[in-house]
């Protein structure tokens, strides 16, 4: 198996062994080609990527984070969306 970012390569016969290994991986955002004799067949991804809220990430800091979303923050945020009103294409890998 090769890890490189969010993509792994495994073999068939890797997956068949490690079904439930694989699916974790995909659930947290890993894409996983499958290979049969070195030449890539089938490519596992979640349905969509995975989004979280600000609210949710600033949560997940642990105690000693010293990370801060101080009152002007939302209000950079509007400015940036005011700004750019055109559709965001988010890139493939995200």
């Amino acid at each position: 198996m090769i890890e490189a970012m969010a993509q792994i390569h495994m073999s068939e016969a890797e997956l068949a062994r490690n079904v439930a290994s694989a699916l974790d991986r995909v659930r947290s955002g890993t894409e996983i080609v499958i290979e049969r004799n070195a030449q890539p067949v089938a490519v596992l991804r979640s349905p969509e990527p995975r989004r979280r809220k600000l609210s949710e990430i600033a949560a997940s800091l642990s105690g000693q984070s010293t990370a801060t979303v101080d009152a002007e923050f939302a209000a950079d945020v509007q400015d940036f969306i005011d700004r750019h009103p055109e559709p965001l294409n988010a890139p493939d890998w995200d």
